[in-house]
């Protein structure tokens, strides 16, 4: 983004059925001495409790859960098609074995210790509000069948939108 420029999501038009489950998102979190970024296509906005949030689901095997979990800060970012390569990669590659940033060709940023990709065109940064882990009496038989054959069950994180900005 080169310089972050904020602005209120009520100011924009945005379609998050498109950002998320055909534009893909990267969902960053740690801080300047320890952060990953990972590709979701699960996601959603609206309102709760009265304010602008940001839904996000993570699979338990994630090594960006671990740094979801231990603050409460990450950030949402959506880049433009020209990256969909990086989102990829930031999709199928652990930030345990590899430098997602480095390897996608990403610059990380940060605004108030929160990781984001520099070339995105929108950020959303977030505190989370709760994190919800699915367990299997949860979800309908069918939603296991299909989607956790291997039990690596989803945490939805549901986060207040703090700040935003886009380019």
């Amino acid at each position: 983004m080169h310089s972050f420029q904020p602005f209120k999501l009520t100011d924009i038009d945005l379609n998050p059925f498109v950002k998320f489950n055909k534009e893909w998102a990267l969902v960053s979190a740690g801080g300047k001495s320890k952060y990953n970024t990972m590709t979701v296509s699960w996601g959603g906005l609206g309102v709760f409790w009265n304010k602008q949030v940001a839904m996000i689901f993570i699979r338990e095997s994630r090594y960006t859960k671990e740094l979801l979990d231990s603050g409460d800060l990450f950030s949402i970012a959506f880049l433009d098609e020209e990256y969909r390569d990086a989102l990829k990669l930031c999709g199928e590659k652990s930030g345990r074995d590899v430098d997602k940033f480095a390897e996608a060709g990403l610059t990380p940023a940060f605004r108030h210790n929160i990781p984001y990709p520099d070339e995105a065109n929108l950020v959303l940064l977030c505190n989370k509000l709760i994190a919800v882990p699915f367990t299997e009496d949860l979800l309908p038989k069918k939603a296991m069948e299909k989607f956790y054959q291997n039990h690596d069950m989803h945490t939805m994180y549901l986060a207040e939108i703090i700040e935003s900005a886009a380019r």
